[in-house]
């Protein structure tokens, strides 16, 4: 049965963008060509960091608890092609959600995406196509054109966000607030899971 490098795997409640508080596993997937310098998880860049684990040994531990949706994470997941892992996680009863910086086609079929652009290495046009929601994170106003760029490309269904780069998350919260108000289709979307001091 198919492999995947795998850094981390826990069971925790979903920290941003539009599910947030929602009970889930998560998989970190080892290897990722953004390597952004705010990124909180690094480790997750490597394959040395990581360990090989099987679709049956996933679903053998997500099996273990009420939990039914799986979060893919990274590192950057779309390096992979996760055809099978959605494939059988209908199979187990299991929804899927995708996090991704959309820089690599997606495969798999997801019950939901959510596409992180940045702005080092821009999504896909084809990705963000796909998304059911899209997460832009701000520390400056210049990142508000950005994001709205992404906007354009996405489709008429996708939710949007904006989140404030922790480091920078003061000064940032501000701009977004403001932002919102004279755009109220963005939302915001705050990472709880730190507030909280979950993982």
């Amino acid at each position: 049965m198919k492999e995947y490098p795998i850094t981390d795997m826990f069971l925790s409640l979903q920290g941003e963008g539009h599910n947030a508080g929602m009970p889930a596993w998560f998989i970190r997937l080892a290897g990722c060509n953004v390597g952004c310098e705010f990124c909180d998880e690094k480790r997750s860049w490597s394959l040395s960091n990581a360990k090989k684990e099987s679709l049956e040994s996933i679903f053998k531990k997500i099996q273990s608890s009420k939990v039914r949706n799986l979060v893919v994470t990274g590192g950057e997941p779309t390096l992979y092609n996760l055809n099978d892992l959605t494939k059988i996680a209908k199979d187990f009863g299991v929804k899927t959600y995708l996090e991704t910086a959309g820089v690599n086609e997606i495969t798999g079929e997801w019950d939901w995406i959510c596409l992180s652009p940045k702005q080092k290495l821009e999504s896909l046009s084809s990705s963000l196509e796909k998304a059911n929601e899209i997460k832009v994170v701000i520390e400056n106003k210049a990142d508000l054109l950005f994001a709205e760029r992404m906007k354009m490309q996405t489709n008429p269904d996708c939710l949007y966000y904006l989140q404030a780069q922790w480091g920078e998350k003061e000064k940032a919260i501000k701009i977004i607030q403001d932002y919102i108000f004279e755009n109220p289709v963005w939302h915001l979307s705050t990472q709880t899971h730190k507030y909280l001091n979950i993982k």
